[in-house]
């Protein structure tokens, strides 16, 4: 490592541009950025209504506090160690390279402590403030993630986001145990619905960054197959994505809100995906696909169905 790392290390920063010190502000904002707040932001829209649905209504609130808190941390950790591992692929790339890891904000020993640190907080949380199987359950998902998806899967095979983005799926499973302490098939639904819906939401971006993941050689499935492939594939995963998400009425026994949300927000989503397969087969690539309109619908739907599934008991 450079000697700004070895000073980050140390428990000071410097900006690599100018080589001069940071303010304590600038770090602590660092330590921030190492947590990926916008994928916990998302975690959680998938775990607070998992715990409305399975309380059929408002779980205590205390319980739903703490099991946001002990979610963020073991959310924050495992996002921590992914940045760790990860840093040289996030040097190569234009869009992470801005990261307090590739500017030498904070150094790795530093933020291995620090995600360390807040996986010890998230299991203690859930462990004594909720129960031990939502906290043994983050605790899986953490493994998951750093071990599986990170360190197994994402340079190895263009299937790493299928297979990895199961770490994505716990919240809604330790928000339903937070409640009930047990796992039912409810849950197991709202598991599947991520899982089918990490792929098109990924690659999606893997389109409009595809150069970044080439140069870094991370193997995401847009760098490794033609554009018609992957907008296939993303087409497909959206369509089992929906027709998993209107499962969900049966199971859970919702009432009209629910699918009607589900099929509507659903319906939208196939369009898009439509959209992109119709110009991908016409010869278009990367940013010219447009596929961030795909992307930022992803993050409405998934928001938009998991909120109608919280919404829905409270009007029975």
């Amino acid at each position: 490592m450079t000697g700004d790392a070895s000073a980050a290390d140390r428990g000071t920063a410097t900006d690599e541009r100018t080589g001069t010190a940071v303010s304590a502000r600038d770090v602590v904002s660092a330590y921030v950025n190492l947590t990926k707040p916008r994928i916990i932001e998302l975690l959680l829209v998938t775990t607070v209504p998992a715990m409305f649905l399975a309380a059929g209504g408002v779980p205590p609130l205390l319980l739903v506090l703490l099991t946001m808190v002990g979610g963020c941390f073991a959310a924050a950790s495992a996002n921590v160690f992914n940045c760790v591992l990860d840093r040289d692929i996030d040097e190569q790339m234009r869009r992470t390279r801005r990261r307090a890891l590739p500017r030498h904000m904070v150094g790795p020993r530093a933020a291995t402590a620090f995600g360390a640190v807040l996986g010890v907080a998230a299991t203690l949380v859930l462990g004594y403030g909720v129960n031990w199987l939502s906290a043994f359950l983050a605790l899986g998902a953490n493994a998951f993630y750093v071990f599986v998806y990170t360190l197994l899967l994402k340079r190895r095979t263009s299937q790493n986001i299928v297979w990895g983005g199961i770490a994505g799926c716990f919240p809604p499973l330790i928000g339903w145990t937070a409640v009930t302490g047990h796992i039912a098939l409810a849950p197991f639904v709202l598991f599947a619905i991520v899982f089918f819906w990490t792929p098109p939401h990924t690659w999606a971006l893997a389109f409009r960054y595809r150069a970044d993941y080439a140069a870094a050689q991370v193997p995401m499935l847009p760098v490794v197959r033609s554009a018609p492939v992957v907008a296939r594939q993303i087409l497909i995963y959206s369509v089992v994505t929906v027709a998993v998400s209107l499962a969900l009425w049966p199971v859970a026994h919702t009432g009209w809100l629910y699918p009607s949300v589900a099929g509507v927000a659903g319906l939208v989503f196939l369009v898009e995906a439509v959209q992109l397969y119709a110009r991908a087969r016409a010869g278009l690539t990367d940013a010219a696909l447009r596929p961030m309109r795909l992307f930022h619908w992803s993050n409405s739907y998934l928001a938009l169905v998991f909120v109608a599934a919280a919404v829905d008991p409270l009007l029975r």
